[in-house]
């Protein structure tokens, strides 16, 4: 009895406690050893009931408190994430640091912070950043440039755009550093980006066709949908790009276009004689005949020139040609037929007219932008759909019903307790209903044992008189004791034992007791 009642202490005493127990919801998950340590201590600062999970990687608190610990933590800086940031240099000693001492912690800074802001993106749950930034030789023309080298663990896999921003983001941090001189890699060691610049661009070059092809499509299929209805059409869309980039200059000359832009003239005068005579004394002095025959004999000449320079108009055209051109574009749409029901209420199918087919067709070349000398292609069919659409869409709960709905936690709370209140019963109804039945009856016993004891005595007194003979009547309180024991169907081990000591102490009396039992007629 006394085991059972402990037990049942300790069994209600932990319902209540479980009851009583606010629950508990995650506060932060995947967190580093220092950052662990740290909220636990503040938790504990604050006297606030917390679990450790996964290692101490995740910390669980009440979920009524777990919004105002979060902005709480918060503004104290926690968690770090893990690494060291700037907060480095909060409790340095400057006047007793080196340059190569803060250089050193400068570098730390820097990985540590790109860590934490790698982190922050999506499906990464860990970083780790080294960095090589050399310094410049002396003497030197030529400055070595700096690189980065990145480990990721991840949730699932990155894509494509992903790994550009992350090697982006951390060349515009640092210095003179340029994506192509990122490398990363996973935790599984496979090489996600290695520093190629025909790499970047063919991951360029990918990205924005699948984007393309992706627009496109979509737009294909929001029309075509409208048409035959949601969920009844295939679209697929193949665009074929050049990545060449093209620069082309001409030069056009315009005859008609003539501009007069300089004009030069030039006059030339000449005067000749004839000296064939003799070169005398007589011909040289004045006033001699000689020098008038000299005069007239003498020949005068003109000259004039004039240049004229024109301009001739010319065109300088200059055309880029970007990577990326569409050449071509193939489409295909398979659209499902339409359904009816029949007279029996069954859904029938019937296959689509040419002539709507052909619209559309037509409204898929429109979509695309369709070009016949580009060699664009569009095919539409109509084939029957593995399964038919469905009639009747399935409605959400709305109103009260919506109101009512339990998310995971809370189903598992309500069946925690209908377990709890079970077992409650169970044990109410299968252990302390019998065990209070037997205590009850067991306290009934012996106050009726003890109330015939004195009936005894005073047969006992009656039994001694003159004649020695017993007179007790068959209604005493001995014969009523023993049919209260034989109904209960067992008698006390006390009352037993108090009435085989009395017997043993007066023999005589019980001998004259059993005597009158036995001379007492039996009634029918």
């Amino acid at each position: 009895m006394v085991a059972v009642t402990a037990a049942l202490i300790g069994f209600f005493a932990f319902v209540i406690m479980r009851v009583t127990t606010p629950q508990m919801t995650t506060l932060f998950t995947d967190l580093s050893t220092e950052d662990s340590s740290a909220i636990i201590k503040e938790l504990e600062r604050q006297a606030i009931p917390f679990e450790l999970r996964n290692d101490g990687a995740a910390i669980m608190v009440p979920k009524d408190k777990v919004t105002r610990l979060r902005m709480k933590l918060a503004e104290g800086g926690m968690p770090k994430g893990g690494g060291v940031g700037y907060e480095i240099f909060d409790k340095s000693d400057a006047l007793g640091t080196t340059s190569f001492v803060q250089n050193i912690n400068h570098l730390r800074a820097l990985e540590g912070e790109l860590a934490r802001t790698i982190r922050a993106i999506d499906r990464v749950q860990a970083a780790r950043v080294h960095l090589v930034l050399p310094e410049k030789p002396l003497f030197s023309r030529e400055t070595p440039e700096p690189s980065a080298s990145i480990v990721l663990r991840v949730r699932g896999s990155l894509e494509p755009q992903q790994i550009r921003a992350i090697r982006h983001v951390v060349a515009s941090a640092v210095n003179g550093l340029k994506p192509q001189r990122v490398s990363i890699v996973d935790e599984a060691g496979q090489l996600l980006a290695d520093g190629a610049q025909s790499d970047a661009d063919a991951a360029v070059g990918d990205e924005r066709r699948a984007a393309f092809e992706k627009r496109m499509r979509k737009q294909v299929e929001d029309i075509v949908s409208s048409v035959v209805g949601a969920g009844r059409a295939r679209v697929q869309l193949s665009a074929d790009f050049d990545y060449n980039k093209i620069t082309q200059t001409s030069d056009k000359f315009d005859p008609e276009g003539r501009v007069l832009r300089s004009t030069q003239t030039r006059e030339e005068s000449s005067l000749t004689a004839d000296n064939s005579g003799q070169v005398t004394v007589a011909n040289e002095l004045p006033g001699s005949q000689n020098q008038d025959n000299a005069a007239r004999a003498r020949d005068q000449s003109k000259k004039s020139e004039e240049t004229n320079n024109y301009e001739i108009s010319r065109t300088t055209k200059t055309e880029v040609t970007e990577a990326g051109r569409v050449n071509r574009i193939s489409v295909a749409v398979l659209v499902d037929g339409a359904y009816s029901k029949n007279e029996k209420g069954e859904m029938v199918y019937q296959d689509r007219t040419k002539e709507q087919l052909d619209r559309i067709a037509a409204l898929v070349r429109s979509a695309i932008g369709f070009d016949q000398k580009r060699g664009d292609q569009v095919e539409v069919v109509n084939l029957r759909f593995a399964e038919p659409p469905v009639s009747q869409p399935i409605s959400e709960p709305t109103g009260l019903l919506g109101m009512l709905q339990f998310t995971k936690d809370d189903v598992m709370y309500v069946i925690e307790l209908g377990v709890m209140m079970m077992l409650g019963l169970v044990v109410l109804f299968m252990v302390v209903r019998p065990l209070v039945k037997r205590i009850v009856a067991a306290d009934v016993i012996p106050s009726l044992a003890g109330a015939g004891v004195p009936a005894l005595a005073e047969a006992h007194t009656e039994s001694t008189g003159a004649t020695g003979q017993a007179l007790i009547p068959a209604g005493s309180g001995a014969a009523q004791l023993i049919d209260v024991a034989q109904i209960q169907g067992q008698v006390h081990a006390q009352a037993v034992h108090r009435v085989g000591e009395l017997a043993e102490r007066n023999p005589n009396e019980t001998v004259s007791i059993v005597r009158q039992w036995l001379s007492e007629p039996v009634e029918n």
